[in-house]
């Protein structure tokens, strides 16, 4: 076998999912990293796994983080790796018996990371900087000085890379030098910190490095972790790995990533050339163009996944399936829009769409909403964060505080207000429960990257980019699919003031139905009543858009429901549409919510 036949490349989750999309804290540059490399190996308690107190101790202490930035690093990291659906339930249902802070507290302080691949996870953060580039020179931990109005203003504006699998492959080429430094043992370092070429990378770091690496032995081969990779034929020899020492030889090791390191065959670029197109049904007549849908999900494997859709305009686009689980979800330049995906995701990014909306199974990680306007999403997910987006709501159940990024500008947060039969399930899958739900309580970042106390929001500009929706102004959505399950209310409930606000609009139903039964109306009379409803009630669906919305989930012919390939879609998709409305023309007209 020849070596040229490896291939190693950069996962894609740590950085789609793992690098917060906004200038990287100038606190966690390669400096401080180096010396927090150095801080964790030498202290008790810190090594080789890396627990909430202590490194709220160094993120705080040493760093001079914000407890809020310090604990959102670390969730975030938890969010990423590691636990099963069962453990993360378990851990709900211990947070939900909470009553006081300290119990929280209490509950925290049993998490603990993997030291390094947390370094690693740390480093990541450095993706949207402009150049990493800069001077080393500093003082022992950061001083507690102001940032400069430059500093405050680098990167906002940059492009996002945490899609772009060319921007995480040159990453690794320009950075692999920095990143292996960080995992050699303190004793072999000089004293400028740096790692001299002699020194020797152990088998237990390498294993860590798969964090970010992995790769195959040939073409069509299995994916294997990196420490596997590097340890058999035939790159065993070209990475210095040696047998007795169970360690690798730095520059040997170095030399041979670079030399093996490729393109994602998994990643977005491959998917965009490669993956399999997909046609959903076009809904609406006319002229539209036809959206542009490619998946992966029949060759990646599992954390590789994706869906990439594309210019859905004035359609409607439905789908449960399994081609859908676990994927990474990209919805991109959408507008006039309304797409239900109703499978447990692994992550979804709805980035540059207007005047949409978007209803989401159970996400695993994060929602991510990047330069939208006027968007509506509707989701159960680990994390949701919202960046240089404006007039967008978001309805959310969330375990995490929702992550505001800068740019925002009227953004509302509103209870997540659904359900459709097989939600709780699909929750269940991907370790949500309804407890805790903070969806009300936003972690608002500046353009430093550092999180800006929400008592202090009312005299900064930051004040408007965010309100909770009036109680007045809430109502429930209706997913108008038929699907299997026993899921027949919202997870959870509605919060107390959201329901006694749906329960006085009910009363004002009833009572106006109690008006016009007492009313004792003539036959004619109540014809011309009837008319006269329709006719305001459509005049309604125009004014708002939403006879669009309705008109567009009318099942179309068989034929219609093929992909390109020929295939039928899921035979689930907009099998039925529950029609409850009765329009001026006497058709019948389905009632989204």
């Amino acid at each position: 076998m020849e070596t040229d036949s490896v291939n190693i490349w950069p996962r894609m989750e740590p950085f789609l999912l793992g690098a917060l999309q906004v200038a990287p804290c100038s606190k966690l540059s390669l400096h401080y990293l180096r010396k927090m490399a150095v801080y964790v190996q030498t202290r008790d308690g810190c090594f080789p796994a890396l627990g909430w107190p202590m490194w709220r101790h160094i993120a705080c202490g040493k760093l001079l983080l914000p407890e809020d930035m310090a604990w959102l690093f670390f969730e975030t990291f938890d969010l990423l790796v590691g636990r099963t659906p069962q453990e993360r339930l378990e851990r709900a249902e211990f947070l939900s018996q909470c009553s006081s802070k300290s119990q929280l507290d209490h509950q925290r302080n049993k998490l603990s990371v993997d030291t390094l691949q947390f370094l690693l996870f740390l480093y990541v953060q450095q993706l949207n900087r402009v150049s990493l580039r800069k001077s080393l020179i500093g003082e022992e931990w950061p001083s507690h000085r102001s940032p400069s109005p430059s500093e405050r203003e680098a990167k906002t504006s940059s492009q996002n890379k945490n899609w772009d699998d060319q921007a995480h492959l040159s990453f690794m080429q320009s950075h692999l030098a920095e990143i292996l430094a960080l995992l050699v043992e303190p004793s072999q370092l000089l004293p400028s910190g740096l790692a001299p070429k002699d020194c020797q990378v152990s088998l237990e770091a390498v294993r860590s490095l798969g964090l970010l690496l992995e790769g195959s032995a040939g073409h069509g081969k299995p994916v294997q972790p990196i420490h596997r990779l590097l340890t058999k034929a035939p790159l065993q020899t070209q990475a210095g790995y040696s047998l007795l020492s169970s360690s690798f030889a730095l520059h040997k090791l170095l030399s041979c990533l670079q030399h093996s390191l490729t393109l994602n065959p998994f990643g977005i670029t491959a998917c965009l050339r490669s993956g399999k197109k997909l046609a959903w049904a076009q809904q609406v007549e006319g002229t539209m163009k036809r959206a542009k849908i490619a998946r992966n999900t029949h060759t990646a494997p599992p954390g590789s996944k994706m869906v990439l859709m594309s210019q859905v305009f004035k359609q409607t686009l439905a789908k449960t399936s399994d081609k859908l689980t676990g994927a990474n979800i990209k919805i991109h330049r959408c507008a006039e829009a309304f797409i239900y995906l109703l499978s447990p995701l692994r992550s979804v990014s709805v980035d540059k769409c207007r005047d949409s909306t978007v209803v989401l199974g159970p996400v695993q990680t994060c929602v991510h909403i990047c330069s939208c306007q006027n968007v509506r999403v509707v989701c159960v997910a680990g994390r949701v964060a919202i960046g240089a987006s404006s007039r967008c709501t978001v309805h959310a159940l969330t375990p995490t505080r929702p992550l505001l990024l800068p740019g925002n500008t009227d953004i509302t947060l509103g209870p997540f207000h659904t359900f459709y039969p097989s939600l709780e399930d699909h929750m269940a899958s991907v370790g949500l429960a309804v407890v805790p739900n903070l969806w009300d309580q936003p972690l608002v970042l500046g353009t430093d990257g550092q999180a800006k106390p929400t008592s202090n929001l009312s005299s900064t500009q930051d004040a408007a980019c965010y309100h909770l929706l009036p109680p007045s102004e809430f109502h429930t959505l209706a997913v108008p699919f038929q699907m299997e399950g026993d899921t027949y209310e919202v997870p959870g409930g509605l919060p107390p003031e959201y329901q006694a606000a749906l329960d006085e609009k009910q009363k004002r139903i009833q009572s106006w139905q109690k008006t016009v039964m007492e009313a004792h109306l003539s036959k004619e009379q109540k014809q011309q009543f009837q008319e006269l409803v329709e006719l305001k009630f459509h005049e309604w669906l125009l004014e708002t858009g939403h006879r669009q919305e309705l008109d567009s989930l009318i099942p179309p012919t068989i034929p219609s429901l093929k992909d390109s390939s020929g295939a039928a879609s899921d035979p689930r998709q907009v099998k039925d549409v529950k029609r409850s409305r009765t329009t001026p023309e006497g058709g019948q007209s389905p009632a989204a919510h």
